[in-house]
């Protein structure tokens, strides 16, 4: 049987966020001069932080730069309301449809659908 099919070697996000926690906390522990008797207390800091992390990571936006006359304009969009937009899709230098209006630039993919994004920097 090779590795791979084995279930117990695949790795879940459940044992990688226990994994970031342990590592977290044993940074704690060092940091705070390994005090011994705070394994708890390093843990539940470490939780904190390890969760906190995560969810600003899974807030976080992300943007699409694209080129027009010179300047550079930086949209960001929310990839669970781009309708499958994988960053890629262009090529470097690729021909971009966009239009503007107000704080928006509405990109046309190759896939013909819109992809809109707010204006976050022209550059």
């Amino acid at each position: 049987m090779n590795a791979a099919a084995n279930p117990k070697d695949w790795a879940s996000p459940l044992h990688d966020l226990r994994e970031a926690i342990r590592r977290r906390a044993e940074e704690i522990y060092i940091r705070n001069g390994k005090i011994p008797g705070r394994d708890l207390d390093n843990w539940a800091q470490a939780e904190a932080e390890i969760l906190r992390e995560a969810e600003q990571q899974s807030n976080r936006k992300t943007a699409i730069v694209v080129r027009v006359s010179g300047a550079e304009y930086v949209g960001e969009y929310d990839p669970e309301s781009s309708d499958g937009y994988r960053p890629g899709e262009f090529g470097p230098g690729a021909f971009v449809p966009v239009r503007f209006h107000g704080d928006k630039m509405f990109v046309k993919r190759p896939s013909g659908k819109i992809l809109e994004t707010t204006i976050i920097k022209i550059r």
